[in-house]
């Protein structure tokens, strides 16, 4: 295919015809599953050079499998990277994109707003003498004042989960750069359909490719995709200063042959096969799921009583920087506050459609009631920094048709008083 033709590709042809989606064994459309533990060897000589990475090739899959490759590979295309490494979960992928660059004494600089998971993990990297600092908002103003020089690292989500907060990618790498610290997000509620972050001066992207990559909600995966262009000084990353000769690359090559293949967090060969077929329509069920998600929010800001939460929204602090950063679409999720706790279990209790599950980004609309599940280890304070009540109600939405969305959520909240 010529490069211009692959330069031209919109997002939806990018994701069947891209060039990472080579011509697989037997002529198939996607790779296959190359479901086995180890890989033989013609000689000696080539199986000793493929263990020490100094020939192309597989082993062993804990360290390389041909279909997490593939996986890996159109992920990385997407985003505009250097690399990608597919991990076992979304949560072991923030663990080992963090440890693969930290050390005790370090800091890191996050927004309050997190999803509740990545709260618990900062909590446990203060056992390995990491220290978190946390910010309301992870703007240039609030984060500037907490930098110091055991700062290394600021992390923040594009679209807080569930917050619903919208991080400014370029003003907040800019700042990040100019003190000498990269930028990690998580895009798992943007995915590659709303923003590329690495283009915007993100330097590590961190995706729960169980979320919408997957999209039909049976495979558990994370992937870490590292724009190779942040300057490491190897002085204040000590962690990478044995990869020190291979420059920009030495976060990617720690990772890939040292903390990632060492700590034994690799994704099954089974559910990277499913995570490239649930790919191939992310354009297809973002579109949608967006759409839905606007018609629903816009719904339910009409009855009286119910606060929402959605980027699109006239009044929302976040929607001139949506509409600009994700090119007016703001995602698929939103929260809603019933009045009390008890009148939200009554609405997730009335729903016919919307299924209960703590999933987001699959093809049904689910909902959650988060102070009593996600957020159960955080107090108040973090809860409602978060964007956390106890009547908030958050929802994925899928791809049914929104006007039974809309029915059943309405149905559910008059019903529930």
């Amino acid at each position: 295919m010529d490069r211009r033709d692959e330069k031209k590709m919109r997002f939806n042809t990018k994701l069947l015809h891209g060039e990472s989606v080579k011509q697989y064994p037997y002529h198939a459309t996607i790779p296959p599953i190359s479901q086995v533990t180890a890989f033989q060897f013609d000689s000696a000589e080539e199986q000793e050079k493929v263990f020490t990475h100094r020939a192309p090739g597989y082993a062993y899959s804990r360290v390389g499998n041909p279909t997490v490759a593939a996986f890996e590979q159109r992920i990385n295309e997407l985003e505009g990277g250097n690399a990608a490494i597919a991990c076992s979960s979304g949560m072991s992928a923030i663990a080992l994109a963090m440890l693969n660059m930290l050390a005790s004494g370090d800091e890191v600089i996050a927004g309050s707003g997190l999803y509740g998971g990545t709260i618990d993990l900062f909590r446990d990297l203060r056992n390995f003498g990491i220290g978190v600092k946390f910010v309301r908002h992870v703007t240039p103003e609030e984060v500037e004042p907490f930098i110091n020089e055991r700062t290394k690292l600021i992390y923040a989500e594009v679209i807080g989960n569930p917050g619903l907060d919208v991080l400014d990618i370029r003003a907040v790498s800019e700042l990040a750069h100019c003190r000498g610290i990269p930028l990690m997000v998580d895009a798992t509620t943007a995915t590659p359909y709303l923003v590329q972050p690495l283009r915007l001066g993100a330097d590590i992207v961190i995706h729960s490719s169980s979320k919408y990559i997957n999209g039909g909600g049976n495979s558990i995966s994370g992937v870490i995709v590292d724009g190779a262009s942040f300057k490491w000084d190897f002085r204040r990353y000590p962690a990478l200063s044995d990869f020190s000769r291979y420059g920009p690359l030495a976060y990617t090559i720690r990772l890939r042959t040292d903390t990632w293949e060492n700590m034994g967090c690799c994704l099954s060969p089974f559910h990277a096969f499913m995570n490239v077929n649930g790919l191939e329509t992310l354009g297809l069920r973002m579109e949608r799921i967006c759409s839905n998600a606007e018609k629903i929010a816009g719904a339910l800001s009409e009855l009286p009583g119910i606060q929402v939460n959605y980027p699109l929204l006239p009044d929302n602090p976040y929607r001139e920087l949506a509409m600009k950063q994700f090119g007016g679409r703001g995602g698929g999720i939103l929260t809603f506050r019933a009045g009390s706790r008890e009148k939200a279990f009554r609405v997730l209790n009335h729903l016919k459609y919307i299924v209960k599950a703590s999933n987001i980004g699959d093809v049904r609309t689910l909902a959650i009631h988060p102070a009593s599940t996600l957020y159960i280890n955080s107090d108040e304070e973090r809860q409602h920094a978060a964007g956390v009540y106890e009547d908030t109600i958050r929802i994925s939405t899928g791809i049914e048709d929104a006007e039974d969305l809309i029915e059943d959520l309405t149905e559910a909240i008059v019903a529930a008083g």
